[in-house]
């Protein structure tokens, strides 16, 4: 849960900045129920459209939590950021599957997707709906328009933080854009409003881009502490370029394990450190975490969504679980892992204590039963003290999406690609994740065991249901093809007992919408679709 200095103003106010509608041109500036003139007025306002924008990762709409869109065209709950992210990342792997029928669902869990599918489509147009945002916020806050609004010395050092802020926001929405859609626009505050419609932009080119971006920002971004919990720091750039650069083999075709090595000793030399509870860091109240270095905050009263985390730990509750040991009213019978994720734990990996397995079955031999599968819970409404959160619909539990333990992984992983570092101290790192998680010295491996095919491995373990899964298996080589096959992967959704298949190269990235290559005469669809 949230408790920075954003909380006073509240997502309400936030939501007063923009109201918004989804739209399939990026160089269109989000429609306002206000102008420039009157709403910069005020000077809180500056602070509550950057508000708003860190709100667009954890919310779905205006209103919350619905009622008023974002973006159109699919269900308010199935539209929101973190929740579309979540389902391209980890329902077309080995790690989970979901139940549910609904329109764009089933394709996710088999790798069988279209250019028409629902999440594919409506995912691309949150990339651009937060873009939108941050641009619009940069374009609004340049030293003229201070200027001739009469904005005193004061506030416009806030507001460069600020610019920094939203420059950060703007370069993770286009981490998670290359990442899943590889070559598309790349439209900054620079570009002139609804005149053409964009370029579309290399992979190489907005990788450049970003990474410039994060370099060029990181001493601007405020420093770490509680006051600071939810926003972009430094280190939270550090992060951010560590992933950036240990994916650089797949997103330029030229590997920078060293950039990744060093940008994650950065992160592992700064203000956290690891959570002595691997559980505390998915519970309610862990905001207090020493671990997380950037989250999606989360607030049952304050930010009230079917998506984010709410979509998480409700949707692993079901069978004969009691919803209320979760914190939470109900459950929705929706996710569970697939066995070759559950294969992955041993004996005595305490980050296994969340599984539920009464009634359940490790195989998945149908989709739609909640009970084929083991149920997975790592999200919960309950704090590290028992209690229940603020409210049993919807929680109060953080999403971290970047942490302090995956600083480790990057650092041991780079090192053991020959990105430098030490072989000793990514061995120690590894084990401090596996002593957490046994409680003692029980799981430690020795220098043999620390190969390239045991890190993915940890990494399914550590950072299970995390939104990494994806990427990890691209960048081992092992997310389509035939060199590792995992339960319904590429096979028929409503068929019975799949073994998985080999899938073609070309799902490494999503199409980009159908309906969007009619709108904009420049882009070209990604090979395959």
């Amino acid at each position: 849960m949230n408790t920075s200095q954003w909380k006073p103003l509240g997502i309400a106010a936030a939501l007063l900045v923009l109201g918004t509608a989804g739209c399939t041109d990026p160089t269109v500036a989000p429609k306002s129920t206000v102008t420039g003139a009157n709403f910069f007025d005020d000077p809180g306002s500056y602070q509550a459209f950057l508000a708003k924008i860190y709100a667009g990762l954890a919310l779905s709409g205006q209103s919350g939590p619905a009622g008023q869109p974002d973006i159109s065209g699919i269900d308010e709950g199935f539209s929101q950021y973190l929740r579309l992210y979540w389902e391209t990342e980890e329902l077309p792997t080995d790690e989970a599957v979901i139940a549910w029928n609904d329109i764009g669902l089933p394709e996710m869990n088999t790798q069988t997707w279209t250019a028409s599918s629902a999440m594919v489509v409506a995912m691309y147009y949150r990339i651009y709906f937060q873009v939108g945002m941050a641009n619009e916020f940069l374009r609004q806050t340049t030293d003229d328009k201070l200027t001739a609004r009469g904005v005193g010395s004061a506030l416009r050092t806030q507001i460069q933080q600020y610019r920094a802020e939203a420059r950060f926001l703007r370069a993770l929405s286009y981490w998670h854009g290359i990442d899943l859609f590889g070559n598309i626009p790349l439209v900054t505050e620079k570009d002139a409003i609804g005149t053409t419609a964009p370029k579309q932009s290399t992979r190489v080119d907005i990788y450049n881009y970003v990474v410039t971006e994060l370099n060029a920002i990181k001493t601007q971004l405020p420093a770490p502490g509680a006051a600071t919990y939810g926003r972009a720091t430094g280190p939270a750039a550090d992060m951010l370029l560590a992933e950036l650069y240990l994916n650089d083999s797949v997103y330029t075709g030229t590997a920078n394990w060293a950039g990744a090595l060093t940008e994650a000793q950065a992160v592992i030399g700064s203000a956290y450190t690891l959570d002595l509870n691997y559980h505390h860091l998915f519970m309610a109240d862990n905001n207090t975490s020493p671990e997380i270095i950037f989250a999606i905050t989360q607030d049952g009263v304050r930010t009230q969504t079917y998506g984010g985390v709410t979509f998480l730990v409700h949707a692993s509750v079901g069978g004969s679980m009691n919803a209320r040991n979760y914190g939470i009213d109900g459950g929705w019978y929706g996710l569970r892992l697939k066995p070759e994720a559950y294969a992955l734990f041993g004996s005595g990996d305490g980050r296994t204590s969340t599984f539920y397995t009464t009634g359940q079955s490790v195989v998945v031999d149908t989709i739609a039963s909640f009970n084929r599968g083991i149920a997975s819970p790592k999200f919960t409404n309950r704090t590290s003290l028992g209690d229940s959160g603020s409210n049993p619909t919807f929680v109060d539990t953080d999403f971290p999406v970047f942490r302090l333990g995956e600083a480790y992984l990057i650092y041991a992983e780079a090192q053991l690609r020959g990105g430098g570092g030490s072989r000793a101290q990514a061995l120690t790192y590894v084990n401090a994740l596996r002593e957490r998680a046994y409680g003692g010295t029980a799981g430690d491996i020795t220098d043999p065991t620390l190969t390239l095919p045991f890190i993915l491995a940890e990494r399914g373990r550590e950072l299970l249901w995390e939104a990494h899964r994806r990427t990890d298996l691209i960048r081992y080589g092992l997310f389509t093809g035939s060199g590792y096959l995992w339960a319904w992967k590429g096979e028929d959704p409503h068929g019975t007992n799949p073994a998985g298949v080999a899938t073609a190269a070309t799902r490494d990235l999503y199409p980009l919408p159908a309906n969007e290559l009619i709108a904009n005469p420049n882009l070209r669809q990604n090979p395959g679709y």
